[in-house]
């Protein structure tokens, strides 16, 4: 697999634009877990949305979030939250922006890292569960 290269653009408050590029980074696996990322305020707080790896059946929307652990990925970020309104889960991260390229990749390689051994586990945690969420 390729590396990818992410870049994190500052989003200006008021009319929602990114305007400037904070820095590019490249990240050699997961980047497929990234809905989108940019950098908001006066001190560049990172805003990250991470998403599923998977196409996701409908019963499985619900079943993701039950048993998906935030702490996982909150050891490593100052914020974690659902974010409701997607077609699959969407879990926002929030964290401060890193001048250094490469303490800003490792950190990026780290969550990603983290979110995508949670998701695998969450799969295997809810794989017998459909019929505790279907509806009926």
């Amino acid at each position: 697999m390729e590396d990818t290269v992410i870049v994190i653009m500052m989003k200006d408050a008021e009319t929602g634009f990114l305007e400037k590029e904070l820095g590019a980074y490249t990240l050699a696996e997961h980047s497929g877990l990234i809905f989108n990322i940019y950098a908001e305020g006066e001190d560049h707080t990172v805003v990250l949305r991470l998403t599923c790896d998977k196409e996701l059946q409908d019963w499985e929307y619900d079943a993701v979030y039950d048993y998906y652990d935030t702490e996982t990925v909150g050891a490593l970020v100052d914020v974690i939250e659902e974010e409701d309104g997607h077609y699959d889960p969407v879990w926002v991260v929030r964290f401060p922006f890193a001048e250094e390229q490469d303490v800003m990749e490792q950190k990026l390689t780290d969550i990603l890292e983290k979110h995508q051994e949670e998701l695998l586990s969450v799969y295997e945690a809810i794989k017998d569960k459909e019929d505790d969420y279907r509806e009926e």
